[in-house]
């Protein structure tokens, strides 16, 4: 369970989620192609990032799916209001959280298919003895 924290910590600073040391972005929106620190692959293969969609929406239809009925029924703001700030977050949110949903899909598949060597969370190879 410690690796399981350790990556999702990894994710949540927007570090290598194999070294935990370099950095995934260079811009707001551009990765680095392999890390500055380790130098591993940060994309397995191409189409790799469609699954980042996948926390990007999910989070974002959430908190939408939660937070709409929640005003509405409690009559803390009227409908036309909460609907046009329900699309004005679901078009900005997807956007400032796009680099999360990245950090967190690389995160996601280091733990589900492990690359061997990885460093800081157990996974490191045996030491060679000789």
């Amino acid at each position: 369970m410690t690796r399981y924290f350790t990556l999702v910590w990894r994710a949540v600073r927007l570090r290598c989620p194999y070294c935990g040391s370099g950095r995934l972005f260079r811009g707001w929106f551009t990765m680095h192609e392999q890390c500055e620190k380790c130098g591993v692959s940060l994309a397995r293969e191409p189409g790799f990032y469609l699954g980042s969609i996948y926390f990007n929406y999910g989070l974002t239809s959430l908190v939408v799916a939660i937070t709409y009925p929640l005003l509405l029924f409690n009559r803390v703001a009227g409908d036309k209001l909460l609907l046009r700030c329900s699309l004005a977050f679901v078009i900005v949110f997807p956007i400032l959280f796009f680099r999360f949903a990245r950090s967190l899909w690389l995160g996601f598949d280091q733990f589900v298919d492990p690359r061997p060597g990885e460093q800081g969370t157990g996974r490191e190879p045996p030491e060679n003895s000789t």
